[in-house]
């Protein structure tokens, strides 16, 4: 998922328009390896900062119910878990 701050930055996504921004997007994403530990104080590894055409952005995971009407009881077992990965700028936090 994506924020309309991120759609904003990637721009018309329509007939392949922005599609090489959304994929470098996804790609920074994929790669992220430095996590910090402001950001992941417990270890989860759950969140990262880094920077997409010259702006601060977050992605982070959460972690809910299998009806996305609140959080999993064991985020840790998918039969109980669906994952939801949004992209977002950090003003928009």
């Amino acid at each position: 998922m994506i924020t309309s701050g991120i759609a904003d930055l990637i721009g018309d996504v329509s007939l392949f328009r922005g599609f090489r921004k959304r994929a470098e997007l996804i790609r920074t994403v994929r790669d992220h390896d430095r996590f910090d530990d402001a950001i992941n104080p417990h270890g989860e590894r759950d969140m990262g900062r880094f920077e997409f055409e010259g702006t601060a952005c977050y992605w982070k995971i959460n972690y809910y119910d299998l009806d996305l009407t609140g959080g999993s009881e064991d985020p840790v077992d998918p039969s109980q878990t669906t994952r939801v990965l949004t992209i977002m700028r950090v003003n928009e936090r």
